[in-house]
């Protein structure tokens, strides 16, 4: 006898999970277009147009993708089930023709987390309609748009977390570059060439896990109704 029940569960989890990644990876294109695209704004308004000669202001993902940062890796973690991630291809900033070139880099590398963290505060002010009951219970469609809003407020506090660590290539680091001076610069110049196995260690100690939850639990403590909100949409299951 074939068991009918077992097949449509069997294609109910697929079609569930393929509809998880499809609004994990939109949500990342949007988010690291954000990101970008502030970068390339930021640096055309300290007198490098490079960047928007280039074509990089703009929310047009297409215009960012790197093969394997926004393609292959985000697959990779889509397959083995792991929450959807990945980065865009740099962009291409002129020191040159910039006019302060360690005071304007600094802007200009702030400007990316910065960009993110204020699509997540407008996310945050979006959900904040959905505190009434009433709205929560309106049924698929809110659902829908609750999963939406919530993965793209999770994904834009982690991309302006992970970037903001001040280690090469990190946005983090060109920030703190234009903050040093003096011998504590001529240090970091010398830390500069091993960033990237610092960066390593860092994810493989899970540092920037703790540091996530650190953040999201501030901001359950002054938004509360997230909590309710995030576990309606599923996002804290």
């Amino acid at each position: 006898m074939v068991d009918w029940a077992g097949y449509l569960w069997y294609f109910l989890k697929i079609m569930t999970d393929i509809f998880r990644v499809v609004i994990q990876f939109a949500t990342v294109l949007f988010a690291i277009s954000v990101h970008e695209s502030a970068h390339a704004w930021a640096a055309d308004k300290f007198g490098d147009p490079t960047a928007r000669l280039q074509g990089r202001i703009t929310l047009n993902p297409i215009a960012h993708i790197d093969l394997i940062g926004t393609i292959i890796f985000p697959l990779i973690l889509a397959v083995v089930g792991a929450p959807v991630f990945g980065w865009a291809k740099p962009v291409m900033v002129n020191p040159y023709n910039l006019r302060n070139r360690r005071r304007d880099g600094m802007y200009i590398s702030a400007a990316g987390p910065a960009a993110n963290i204020l699509i997540a505060l407008g996310v945050i002010l979006l959900l904040a309609i959905f505190k009434n009951p009433i709205l929560l219970s309106a049924g698929p469609s809110i659902i829908l748009l609750l999963k939406i809003a919530t993965n793209l407020l999770m994904i834009n506090i982690f991309l302006a977390v992970f970037n903001l660590i001040p280690i090469p290539p990190l946005d983090g680091s060109g920030i703190l570059e234009g903050l040093l001076k003096g011998e504590a610069l001529a240090l970091f110049e010398k830390i500069k060439p091993y960033g990237f196995l610092i960066l390593l260690v860092i994810i493989y100690t899970h540092a920037l896990d703790s540091i996530a939850n650190l953040i999201f639990t501030m901001l359950f403590k002054v938004f509360p109704f997230l909590i309710f909100i995030m576990l309606k949409a599923g996002a804290l299951a």
